[in-house]
């Protein structure tokens, strides 16, 4: 059969030709670009993202000033070849030492009022400054800070042997020094404004990225408390706008006993100290570094402490 324009075929087999939508263009260029800047983002995230959780440099340590504030500048090796400015109080013949690890930004300069503070309460302290900060060599990681905090550890059970060594972390050194209870043996662990996870705070402050597979130093805290077995303080405020109060209680529900958390109603960052949390931190700091036998003929057992949220 013949097919003519007057007698066309039934069924065509040539492909229609579909004329795509302007709009649906816009839209395809639109999800592209879109998809290119979030890889630009969490690109930009993975090569930089250590200059977001650490600040480098600051005011460097000399003799002078630590000399100013009742210490004696030290320099503490690092078993990857680092070296660290300290401050150092030795203690009496016996007596207990405060391993204190500082947050960020700042060095030990920038925190000579709480180094006062607990030598004011007749406290013997190590301060360090973190790897990268201050006049302290090398770059911070996690893992490099952990190394800090066991360096520092090894040289007052070096410099003091059979001294009791409590730690003190702040802000950013609180992921240290729950690392260090963990390596060595610590008396006792004091924490003030500390965090569960960085990796969370990026995910409840940060833009949407995967920070799960992006981040190098998430600073798992709550995975790590579970394994102390040494008394744990904790400070935090609840008006803490950097790290929230359900971080701290966070890590207080997974630590073990003994353990304690006192919440400090209004307080800022790091201001529980301040706030209220002051006497009971220096209190726990003795018990913990008391000579032995010393605690059990005054205040009994350095590890007790009350399990129990205290609000102030």
């Amino acid at each position: 059969m013949k097919f003519t324009a007057a007698n066309p075929p039934l069924l065509s087999l040539s492909p229609a030709r579909k004329r795509v939508s302007p709009v649906a263009v816009a839209g395809f260029a639109a999800l592209f670009a879109i998809g290119l800047l979030y890889l630009y983002l969490c690109l930009f995230f993975a090569l930089h993202q250590r200059e977001f959780q650490y600040t480098l440099g600051g005011t460097r340590s000399t003799p002078e000033a630590a000399a100013a504030a009742g210490f004696t500048e030290v320099t503490v090796a690092t078993e990857d070849g680092e070296r660290l400015d300290g401050w150092w109080r030795p203690p009496p013949s016996g007596g207990g030492v405060v391993l204190y690890l500082h947050g960020t930004p700042g060095t030990l300069p920038d925190y000579g009022w709480r180094l006062a503070q607990l030598q004011k309460s007749g406290l013997s302290i190590l301060g360090i400054d973190w790897r990268g900060y201050g006049g302290s060599t090398g770059q911070p990681t996690e893992l490099g800070l952990r190394a800090d905090a066991r360096a520092a550890f090894d040289f007052v059970r070096a410099a003091a042997r059979g001294s009791r060594i409590a730690v003190f972390g702040e802000s950013l050194g609180t992921g240290p020094a729950i690392a260090l209870a963990r390596e060595r043996p610590v008396a006792g662990v004091l924490l003030n404004a500390p965090y569960a996870s960085v990796r969370r705070l990026f995910e409840l402050r940060g833009p949407p990225l995967p920070y799960r597979w992006l981040m190098n130093d998430p600073f798992d805290s709550e995975a790590l408390i579970g394994d102390l077995n040494v008394p744990v303080l904790i400070l935090h405020g609840t008006a803490d706008p950097a790290i929230p109060i359900a971080e701290a209680r966070r890590l207080y529900a997974a630590a073990r006993e003994p353990k304690q958390i006192i919440v400090i109603e209004g307080a800022g960052h790091g201001d529980a100290w301040e706030g209220g949390g002051e006497g009971a931190a220096l209190e726990a700091l003795a018990r913990w570094t008391a000579p032995e036998g010393a605690a059990s003929a005054g205040s009994g057992d350095p590890a007790v402490l009350p399990d129990r949220e205290d609000r102030r």
